[in-house]
């Protein structure tokens, strides 16, 4: 695997970059309050919900973060919106120390964006803007194609909708990626707990520049349980969104960053994200310069504003 692939399997592996406070109270249930916080009533094995927002919020915002992550990832953007819109942030179950549930077997994306778009029908949410970082993006795109009139608007963090396409070259399929999809995974299962700990630190190093931010983000990732980690991994090799992006209605945003290779220039990212969305009319794509792949944590400034405007 070259360097440009092994940085795109790094951003895959992002994990939260915020210090893992309160995780195992906030993981031994689903239903009260919590660090200022509410998880919502809602029964499901692939992921719980935490709510913060006031009674009458100008709209709902779903944030879902990416493999290995931990809601904490948005923790910034949350302050920062939650006086005016009701925040539904993801817990994906069996990440960031949450038991694996349901997604201990079988793939974990597309069963998470199914029971999302049932979340929003539970809890009778008005076309929430979605957003959704690495992985997190991949699981927002599912749910707005399978499901548009469901989604208000949708912004993809960091994230392209073929990744096997980094992995096999342009003319790369599904099925043509599969064979390194189950040599990632495989890799990932049977990793030892000290080199499963040992690369979560490199790989943070490369995904986030703010030293000061990566501790949280490895402690996250060593407590994600591997098996669901890398059956993730491998769904999102495997899986080709770009047929399905034309079924999207939601005005949507791409903020990007130039890959972490010194062979890959601005250019060449631009022409990447270029094509990988050429199958969205309409769609706004952005390059964050001088940030890591977790633009909210190396550019929380820049990120806010580009959210806040994105939202009006």
């Amino acid at each position: 695997m070259n360097r440009t692939l092994a940085f795109v399997a790094a951003a895959i592996l992002a994990t939260a970059a915020t210090p893992a406070l309160a995780q195992h109270a906030d993981h031994a249930g689903h239903a009260g309050a919590d660090h200022g916080h509410q998880h919502a009533d809602f029964e499901s094995g692939r992921f719980h919900v935490r709510v913060d927002g006031p009674e009458q919020p100008i709209g709902d915002i779903i944030l879902i973060p990416g493999l290995s992550s931990s809601p904490e990832v948005w923790d910034g953007l949350t302050e920062a919106l939650k006086d005016r819109y009701r925040i539904h942030r993801i817990h994906v179950q069996g990440f960031a120390g949450a038991p694996a549930e349901d997604n201990a077997q079988g793939l974990v994306a597309t069963p998470v964006a199914a029971d999302l778009a049932r979340y929003i029908r539970q809890q009778q949410l008005d076309k929430p803007v979605v957003i959704g970082h690495s992985m997190g993006g991949t699981i927002a795109m599912m749910l707005a194609a399978r499901q548009p009139a469901l989604v208000g608007k949708l912004m993809v963090v960091d994230m392209i909708p073929f990744m096997g396409a980094m992995f096999g070259g342009p003319q790369a399929t599904a099925q043509s990626v599969q064979p390194m999809a189950d040599m990632v995974a495989t890799g990932m299962r049977s990793s030892p707990p000290e080199a499963w700990e040992a690369q979560a630190s490199q790989t943070i190093a490369g995904m986030i520049n703010t030293e000061a931010a990566r501790s949280g983000p490895i402690q996250d990732s060593v407590t994600s349980d591997q098996n669901v980690a890398a059956a993730s991994m491998r769904e999102l090799i495997t899986t080709d969104l770009r047929p399905e992006l034309s079924r999207i209605t939601a005005p949507t945003e791409v903020l990007y960053v130039k890959f972490n290779d010194a062979r890959m220039t601005n250019e060449m990212t631009d022409g990447i994200y270029a094509a990988s969305f050429a199958n969205l009319p309409g769609v706004t794509l952005k390059r964050i310069d001088d940030s890591a792949h977790f633009i909210m944590l190396d550019q929380p400034e820049r990120f806010l504003a580009e959210v806040n405007a994105f939202l009006e």
